[in-house]
C-alpha cells in the first residue's frame, strides 16, 4: 500500500514538472540571442508562420509552438507582415504579435519643401521597398511620413503621396478666403511652394504669402531666389551664390525676370504653407529682408525696405559675411 502511494506520489510529481516545463516554455524567455526580423507572407497559415520562426531562430520548435499555441492561445487568426522579434521574446509574446499585427514599421519621410527629386532619392534608397519608379511631378507630393512594408512597390508609395496631396488640396481649397491672389488649386501649390522655400519660421508663413499676393495683385515681380535656383538644379542645392546671368534668365520660372507665378512648383509644399497661401495675413507688405535672427522683417514701402536691409547689410559686415 505504502509502495503504491509512493509511486502515485512520483508520478504527481512529474506530472507537475511537466506542466510547469510546458508552461515555462510557452511564457518563458525564447531562444533568439539578438533582435530578429521575420517575414509572415500574405495569406501564410500558423504552421507556415512558426516554420519561418524557428527558421529564424525565434522559436524552438515549429510544432510544438502550434501545439502549444492550440492550448494556451487565443485561436484568432494570424496577420501577413514584417515582424521585429526583440531578443528571448517568449513564444507567448510572439503569437500575440502576429495575432495582433504588430508590424515593424518602415517610413519613408518626405519633409515640408522637400523636391520631387529628393523624394525620389528617398525611395529608391527605402530599405523593403521593390520596383521602379519616375520623379514625382513637382508639387503632387503632400510631405508627411509615409509607413509601408516590405515588398511594397515604390509606385504604390507615390500614389499614396499624391493622393494625400489631393486630398487635403481639395479640402483646403474649400475653405479658402475670399480676395486671395490666386485663383486656382495649382496656382496654390505654386506660391505655397515658394512660401515653404522662403522661410523656415511657422509663424512667418501667413505673412510671406501675404506679401507676395500683394506683389501679384500689383503686377510686381515676386523676386523670389528659389525661383531662380530652381531650374538650374530642380531643387537641389545650388552650393553658390546665384549669378547675374541666372537672375535675368527667363525660363518659366525666374520671377524676376518674368512677372507673375513661376510655370509649376518649386517643391513640395507642406500643409501649413498651403494654408498659409490659401488665408494670408492682412498686411500691405510689399517687401521682406532676412533680420539676423532666422526671421524676416517686413516693410510697406521701398523706403522702409531700403532701410531694413542697410540694417542687414551691418549685421552681415560685423559676422565677416561682407
Amino acid at each position: 500500500m505504502r509502495k503504491a502511494g509512493c509511486i502515485g506520489l512520483l508520478i504527481a510529481l512529474v506530472a507537475i514538472l511537466g506542466a510547469f516545463w510546458v508552461v515555462h516554455g510557452w511564457g518563458g524567455s525564447g531562444p533568439a540571442p539578438r533582435t530578429l526580423t521575420v517575414q509572415v507572407a500574405e495569406g501564410s497559415t500558423l504552421a507556415a508562420a512558426a516554420r519561418e520562426l524557428e527558421k529564424a531562430g525565434a522559436i524552438p520548435s515549429a510544432s510544438r509552438f502550434r501545439m502549444l499555441a492550440r492550448l494556451f492561445g487565443s485561436g484568432e487568426p494570424i496577420k501577413a507582415g514584417e515582424y521585429r522579434i526583440p531578443a528571448h521574446t517568449s513564444q507567448s509574446d510572439i503569437l500575440k504579435m502576429l495575432q495582433g499585427g504588430k508590424v515593424l514599421q518602415r517610413l519613408v519621410v518626405v519633409p515640408e519643401g522637400y523636391p520631387s527629386v529628393l523624394v525620389h532619392d528617398a525611395l529608391i534608397k527605402a530599405d523593403g521597398l521593390v520596383g521602379p519608379v519616375a520623379v514625382p511631378a513637382e508639387g503632387s507630393v503632400l510631405p508627411d511620413s509615409y509607413a509601408f512594408q516590405r515588398g511594397d512597390t515604390r509606385a504604390a508609395v507615390v500614389a499614396r503621396m499624391q493622393n494625400a496631396m489631393r486630398t487635403y488640396l481639395k479640402a483646403a481649397w474649400a475653405k479658402r478666403k475670399p480676395g486671395i491672389a490666386v485663383s486656382t488649386p495649382e496656382q496654390a501649390i505654386i506660391l505655397a511652394s515658394i512660401v515653404e522655400k522662403e522661410t523656415g519660421k511657422p509663424s512667418e508663413r501667413r505673412m510671406v504669402a501675404a506679401v507676395y499676393g500683394n506683389r501679384l495683385r500689383a503686377g510686381m515681380p515676386l523676386q523670389a531666389d528659389p525661383t531662380v535656383i530652381y531650374p538650374i538644379t530642380k531643387g537641389r542645392p545650388l552650393g553658390r551664390r546665384i549669378l547675374r546671368s541666372e537672375l535675368r534668365a527667363k525660363n518659366g520660372y525666374n520671377t524676376y525676370a518674368e512677372i507673375g507665378l513661376p510655370v509649376g512648383p518649386i517643391a513640395n509644399p507642406g500643409r501649413a504653407s498651403i494654408d498659409a497661401v490659401l488665408d494670408p495675413a492682412q498686411s500691405k507688405a510689399l517687401y521682406f529682408v532676412a533680420d539676423g535672427t532666422g526671421g524676416h522683417v517686413f516693410a510697406d514701402t521701398l523706403a522702409e525696405h531700403n532701410a531694413n536691409v542697410q540694417k542687414w547689410y551691418a549685421i552681415r559686415r560685423a559676422r565677416g559675411e561682407m
